[in-house]
Parts: C-alpha cells; sequence; structure tokens
C-alpha cells in the first residue's frame, strides 16, 4: 500500500448529519416562548439576578446600586457573623477547600462531627446526619425510609424535595388538602392497617409564608399509628423557646412527638447544607441506606465549622429572634394598610408573601422595587400553586427599623406606579 493511500485511509470518516425525530427540548418550547415574549417587553430576567457585591446580610450592590435585600433566607443574619467567618477561615486554612471524597469513605472531617454534635445539642436529639444540601436529606430520608408496599402521606403543597424524594422511593404517595387536619385523618383512614406509613409535613411553608397546624396533624397521625417527618427549614432559629421550629413552638417534642425533623444550613445557619436529626435508636443505619448521603463528596470543612459555630450561636440568638419578629410584624401590618393583598391574614413567619393578579403585574412590579433599591424574590407557578403570582419577602434579623420604614415607603410608590395599589 502507497503511503498516499495509507494516508487517506486514516483519514475520519465524517459522519452523516441526521436530524432527530423529535428534539428533546421541544417540550419546553412554551415555556421559551413565554420568557421571549416577557424579555421583550423590556424588562428584566427576575430569575437572572447577579449580586455584585455583598455588604451585609440586608444590603448588597445590583447592576452598581445600593440595594436592600428582602429576598433572601438569611432569616438570623449570620452570614457575615465575625465567629463563623474565623470559624471558616481557620478550617479552611488547616483542612484545605474540600474533602474530594463522600461521609462513606474518606469526606468525613473532624468538623463534619462537629456539626452533627452542634445539632445533637441544638436539637436534644441522639442522631444527626449532616447532607451536602437540605434538598439530598429530604431526598435520602423519604427515598429510603419508606420501601415497596408501605405508604408516604404527605401535603399537597410540599416542596420540590419532599416530591422528589417520593419519587426516587418505592412506597405509595398519598396526597391530602393544604393544611387540611380533617383530609389528613380521612386519608389516613383510608389506608390498609398493616404498612408502615410516613406523614411529611412542612413547619412553614415557603411560598406564602403559612404554618401547619402541627399539633393537630401529628395527633391524627398517631392515631393512625403512623410516623411523622416535619421539614423546620423556613422555621429554625426563630419559633420555638430554642428556636427549634414551629413543632417546637406548638410543644411537641422530637421523639415522643415527631420521629424526624428535616432542616438545612442555607437560611437562618447562613451557609449550605442539610441535615436530619432522630432519636430513633435505629437511626443511623441511615447512613447505609441514603443514596445522597452515600453517593455524593461531602461539603468542605470550611462549611461544616461555619455551620456548626453558627448552630451553637442561635440556641442562644433570643434579641435576633425578637428583632425578627417585631420586624416581620411591622411590614406585614404596613403593607396590609397600603392594600396590598397578603398570603396570610396575619404575619405567621418570616415570609411575606405579596399576591399579584398575573405574571405581568408581579414582574413590573418586581422591576420597580429593583430600580428603587429594593430586592425581593418573584415566584410562579410550578414552584407556587396553580395561578398564583407572588413577591416573596423574606425578614432577616438584621433589618432595621429604619429600613423596613424605607421599604414601606418603596413599596407604596411602586405599588402606586404600577396600579396595584389604588
Amino acid at each position: 500500500m502507497t503511503e498516499a493511500a495509507t494516508t487517506a485511509h486514516a483519514l475520519p470518516i465524517e459522519p452523516e448529519t441526521v436530524a432527530p425525530e423529535r428534539d428533546l427540548f421541544s417540550k419546553f418550547d412554551g415555556l421559551i416562548a413565554e420568557r421571549q415574549a416577557l424579555m421583550d417587553t423590556g424588562v428584566r430576567d427576575p430569575f437572572a439576578i447577579v449580586m455584585d457585591e455583598v455588604k451585609s446580610p440586608t444590603q448588597a450592590v445590583i447592576k452598581g446600586k445600593d440595594t436592600i435585600l428582602l429576598g433572601t433566607y438569611n432569616y438570623m443574619g449570620m452570614t457575615f457573623d465575625p465567629d463563623v467567618i474565623a470559624a471558616g477561615q481557620a478550617a479552611l486554612t488547616q483542612f484545605g477547600s474540600g474533602t474530594n471524597g463522600s461521609r462513606m469513605l474518606n469526606g468525613t472531617f473532624r468538623d463534619h462531627i462537629d456539626a452533627e454534635d452542634a445539632l445533637k445539642a441544638f436539637y436534644g436529639a441522639s442522631s444527626a446526619m449532616v447532607f451536602s444540601t437540605g434538598y439530598q436529606a429530604n431526598l435520602g430520608i423519604i427515598a429510603a425510609i419508606a420501601a415497596k408496599g408501605e405508604y408516604i402521606i404527605l401535603d399537597a403543597d410540599s416542596h420540590a424535595s419532599i416530591y422528589d424524594g417520593c419519587a426516587m422511593g418505592n412506597a405509595e404517595v398519598v396526597r391530602f388538602r393544604h393544611n387540611s387536619v380533617e383530609d389528613l385523618d380521612k386519608r389516613l383512614g383510608r389506608l390498609p392497617k398493616e404498612p408502615g406509613k410516613l406523614v411529611v409535613l412542612e413547619g412553614v411553608y415557603s411560598m406564602l409564608g403559612d404554618i401547619a397546624p402541627l399539633k393537630e396533624m401529628v395527633a391524627v397521625a398517631r392515631k393512625h399509628g403512623a410516623m411523622v417527618l416535619v421539614d423546620e427549614a423556613h422555621s429554625m432559629g426563630f419559633f420555638g423557646d430554642h428556636g427549634r421550629g414551629v413543632y417546637e413552638d406548638q410543644g411537641l417534642d422530637l421523639g415522643r412527638d415527631v420521629d424526624f425533623i428535616i432542616g438545612t444550613f442555607s437560611k437562618s445557619v447562613g451557609t449550605v447544607g442539610g441535615f436530619c436529626v432522630s432519636n430513633h435508636p435505629k437511626f443511623e443505619v441511615m447512613r447505609m441506606v441514603c443514596r445522597p448521603y452515600i453517593f455524593t463528596a461531602s461539603l468542605p470543612p470550611s462549611v461544616v465549622a461555619t455551620a456548626a459555630t453558627s448552630i451553637r450561636k442561635l440556641m442562644t440568638a433570643h434579641d435576633k429572634r425578637a428583632r425578627l419578629w417585631t420586624s416581620a410584624k411591622r411590614l406585614h401590618g404596613g403593607l396590609t394598610a397600603l392594600g396590598f393583598k397578603l398570603g396570610t391574614d396575619s404575619p405567621q413567619s418570616a415570609i411575606i408573601a405579596i399576591i399579584l393578579t398575573d405574571q405581568q403585574q408581579a414582574v413590573v412590579m418586581w422591576q420597580a422595587l429593583l430600580e428603587a433599591g429594593l430586592y425581593v424574590n418573584m415566584a410562579r407557578p410550578p414552584a407556587t400553586p396553580a395561578g398564583t403570582f407572588l413577591l416573596r419577602c423574606s425578614i432577616c434579623a438584621e433589618h432595621t427599623p429604619d429600613q423596613i420604614e424605607t421599604i414601606l415607603t418603596l413599596f407604596e410608590t411602586a405599588g402606586r406606579a404600577t396600579g396595584v395599589i389604588a
């Protein structure tokens, strides 16, 4: 064979381009067109905000403008706490930037154990598992705890991570009407008595900021022999005498009344990560059956070091809790007096939702506030119930009384300019 023939034979053969019978992105065409139509009106994308600089738990720079933050989950303002920052810096220096492994292999460092010890002290629990995110905590525990032939009973407005945990597992899923004790009782009563059952509830529901009647729901669950898991992501730190959540605030006990508490570090704790605590004597087996725990790299030591320090400080953060509730009551009352339609009749949590008529009105109002120097969240389906568009405010313990009054003034100006209020 000649050199030319050998070279020609070695050249790659260009594959024939064949168009797929169906573009896998076709199912998103409606959403793509909806978003483009919105952007064509000249509004800014509410889901693509970039923080150029964060100056404090309540203030940032967005597009070069000083902006009050009213749309973060930094409920207790721990992100800039000097002790928390110092703990993270020390762990970063001592252990480096990451773990390079899962908790089941080389990914458990001193500070992971310290964070779990802090959680056990905070909740009065015998066991605590730290996950890489709160999403993974729900995904792992819910998928592992209820198996084929057993039942998970959950609130229809449950968080996506709860639904995804159900989808990853093999249990039968039963939904009941949001916050309806009567419907929970009815649906549990229809199930066979023999199989195991897990009732999944949330202390605070993140879209409207309403709280669950946990005391009544737990009584119903126990009557039907079900175990209970409560997600306290949006209540840890400022509900209850010790800041443990709505279950504590309503007089319930971990172990006697509630079997599992799920939480996150990305809200009141001020960093990232998730956890589950329990007093069940067999709980430690979860470390060997939770796939999101086993097959995910563990959190960097600097992250869990900040979490452990923050959790211990939250145990005695009584002044912060009081300030947060004072601000929540003032903002809720002020917005109500201005004529805004809110998600709850009274301030039930640190979340205050302003209900708008449609997406266009929500985006225009959101942009008017942002241009005036106030950032809030805009939420729409599927994050919200069908047909619900809202602006969600999240109070921080570090918001000053002057900031709350400024926020009310900005809402009044934007509300009148956009026709949301008369």
